[in-house]
């Protein structure tokens, strides 16, 4: 896969791109990033990217024409185009599911009061990281890279995917490592028994209540079992809202 970023601030990327996971992703050429600053393909004489508004406001606009360029120097036949803005549907994990098959995604980095709306035609997509303002893009482009980079397969183990958070719609069950006592506090004692059977019943079941307890509304959407169902219904009343 290969994703390149159109922004104003290119350097902010650098720490990112080089480290952890995602450093080893590049260096194993899975994944190939680019990122593109949009004032070189600016036609001012002093790279000026952004202007006043029609129509009065405060605030300044992204010129649609570096962008435009910029977009037009990075395409190819087989990308997709991205616009990171909170006028946009909340990113899920099923949509970083559906770009991990992408070969080429473009990530524009939207700053300001946004971006002229003409360059839109050229926008296969918009995305929104939450319903919050960022002073920039370039932040939910990170958010994006990372959450894609990390299902492309090779890049971490096929395990560690397979029962994370809002698979099948719930939040994942709690995790826990050595020493089995900290301060006083234990690991459950079924998660030291050995006894596999009983450990997914566990987990199963603490699934559900993190989920009923931080993000109830996923259950509508969830894979839920009779015994799920009932168990839900029993503990509904214990689950501080």
């Amino acid at each position: 896969m290969k994703i390149s970023v159109l922004t104003l601030f290119p350097e902010l990327f650098d720490p990112y791109i080089t480290t952890s996971i995602i450093k080893k992703a590049t260096l194993k050429s899975i994944v190939e990033i680019e990122c593109i600053n949009i004032r070189d393909f600016t036609l001012d004489k002093h790279q000026r990217v952004d202007d006043t508004p029609f129509g009065g406001g405060a605030g300044l606009v992204m010129k649609a024409q570096p962008i435009m360029d910029a977009i037009d120097h990075v395409r190819q036949s087989d990308s997709t185009i991205i616009y990171l803005t909170p006028v946009a549907p909340v990113y899920t994990q099923e949509k970083a599911k559906s770009l991990s098959h992408c070969s080429h995604i473009i990530l524009l980095c939207g700053h300001y009061e946004g971006i002229d709306e003409r360059v839109l035609c050229m926008v296969d997509d918009v995305i929104s990281i939450g319903d919050y303002i960022l002073t920039g893009g370039e932040v939910a482009a990170m958010v994006v890279m990372d959450s894609i980079i990390r299902l492309i397969p090779g890049v971490i183990s096929s395990e560690s995917i397979i029962s994370e958070s809002f698979e099948d719609h719930l939040l994942e069950y709690p995790q826990y490592t050595k020493p089995v006592e900290v301060r006083g506090m234990k690991v459950p004692d079924v998660l030291v028994s050995g006894h596999h059977a009983n450990i997914e019943v566990f987990r199963r079941e603490q699934s559900l209540l993190k989920t009923m307890k931080y993000r109830p509304d996923l259950l509508l959407k969830a894979k839920l079992s009779d015994k799920d169902k009932k168990f839900i219904k029993k503990h509904s009343n214990e689950v501080e809202k």
